[in-house]
C-alpha cells in the first residue's frame, strides 16, 4: 500500500494487522530515505533513532522484504510512504507484488503536513512519487482516503476478492493503543491512532492554506487528479 503522509495509511495497517493471517511492515524505507536526505527535509522528529532501528541500504530494505514469511502467515502488508523514495531508486523489485495506491486531495495533506513541520515541498507529500509509480509498475487499484471512509467493509471487502483471500470483519476493529509493529517514531505521529479502534466516519475538513501551501497544492494537482480520475469507485 503506497500511500503519502498524512493520510490514513496507518489505520488502514491496523485494519490488515488485525487479520489473524497477516503479518504488516511499517514503513521500511524510513531509515533509507533519511539517511540521504540532508538538510531540512531530513531533519524529522526522532531521526536517530529511525536511522538506528532500520537499515538505511535501500537493498538490504528490499531483501527483508521478500524474506519467507513466518509460519502460520499468509499475507505480508507493506505500508509504504512514497515520498521515501528517491528519484534514483530502481522499482522493479515492487512489479511481481500487489501494488495498490492510497490517495487523498492534497490540500487536505498539505494543511495537515504544516501542522506539524514548518516547510513543506511538493516531494515531501508522496503524490508526485505516486504517479511515478503508476508510471513504472503499470495500472493498480488506487483508493481515495475519503472514498474509502464512506464505506471502508465495501472497498476491504474489494481489495481482499481481489487478493484472492478471504474478507473477515475483524478488519473494521481493533483495539486502542501501539503495537509492537509500529516504528519507533510511532510516539511523535500515532496519538490518534493509538487512541482509535476503527476508521473515523468521512467529514470534509475546512482548509486555509497560505500561499507557499497553495503552491505546493498547484504543483502536485495534476498528478492528484490524474490518480483521481483512474480510482477504485465502488457503485
Amino acid at each position: 500500500m503506497w500511500s503519502g503522509p498524512r493520510n490514513i495509511s496507518t489505520a488502514m495497517m491496523r485494519a490488515w494487522e488485525n487479520r489473524s493471517d497477516t503479518v504488516v511492515v511499517d514503513e521500511p524505507f524510513y531509515a533509507a530515505y533519511l539517511a540521504r536526505t540532508p538538510g531540512s527535509r531530513g531533519d524529522h522528529p526522532g531521526r536517530d533513532d529511525v536511522l538506528a532501528s532500520q537499515p538505511t541500504d535501500p537493498a538490504e530494505v528490499v531483501a527483508a522484504l521478500a524474506a519467507p514469511l513466518p509460519s502460520g502467515v499468509e499475507v505480508q502488508y507493506v505500508k509504504h510512504m512514497t515520498h521515501h523514495l528517491l528519484p534514483e531508486d530502481d522499482l522493479a523489485w515492487a512489479r511481481p507484488l500487489r501494488n495498490v495506491l492510497l490517495i487523498r486531495t492534497p490540500d487536505e495533506v498539505v494543511a495537515s503536513y504544516l501542522r506539524s513541520r514548518e516547510v513543506c515541498e511538493p516531494e515531501d507529500i508522496g503524490i508526485l512519487q505516486q504517479e511515478r509509480l503508476l508510471d513504472e509498475l503499470g495500472e493498480m487499484p488506487i483508493v481515495d482516503a475519503a472514498d474509502f471512509l464512506r464505506d471502508p467493509e465495501s472497498y476491504l471487502r474489494w481489495l481482499c476478492d481481489w487478493l484472492g483471500i478471504a474478507f473477515t470483519d475483524q478488519m473494521l476493529s481493533w483495539p486502542a493503543g501501539p503495537r509492537e509493529s509500529d516504528g519507533v517514531w510511532a510516539p511523535h505521529w500515532y496519538d490518534a491512532v493509538w487512541a482509535s479502534t476503527g476508521f473515523d466516519p468521512y467529514h470534509p475538513r475546512g482548509v486555509h492554506l497560505d500561499a507557499r501551501g497553495e503552491s505546493v497544492v498547484e504543483a502536485v494537482l495534476p498528478a492528484y487528479e490524474r490518480m483521481y480520475a483512474q480510482r477504485l469507485v465502488l457503485r
